[in-house]
């Protein structure tokens, strides 16, 4: 099981990121999946997450209204579409995997697999 984010990068303040997250090894659609963010000094967070029974999906405060969460079954990938991005949105960016895939949480001690993190720097 393994969980490859990608998509990070420096963007100015109010602009807009997507992040993608491949999973290889098994089937992306059976898992909840989450992403989450660390900053420098802070504990990991929940930002987002989607489960794989009904398609529900949640989102931190902190993102609401400024982020999507997505997947694309056939290519086996997530997506976390960020937009309006502020530099308090700045850390590394991780998704995780929920083999209770009918749950959509926000904590870290609910997933079992996780990618390597991706990092996103908003700055002017």
């Amino acid at each position: 099981v393994q969980l490859q984010a990608s998509g990070g990068g420096l963007v100015q303040p109010g602009g807009s990121l997507r992040l993608s997250c491949a999973a290889s090894g098994f089937t992306l659609d059976d898992y909840a999946i989450g992403w989450f963010r660390q900053a420098p000094g802070k504990e990991r967070e929940g930002v987002s997450c989607i489960s794989s029974s009904d398609g529900s999906t949640y989102y931190a405060d902190s993102v609401k209204g400024r982020s999507t969460i997505s997947r694309d079954n056939a290519k086996n990938t997530l997506f976390l579409q960020m937009n309006s991005l502020k530099p308090e949105d700045t850390a590394v960016y991780y998704c995780a995997a929920d083999q209770l895939y009918w749950r959509c949480g926000l904590k870290v001690y609910e997933y079992d697999y996780w990618g390597q993190g991706t990092q996103v720097t908003v700055s002017s």
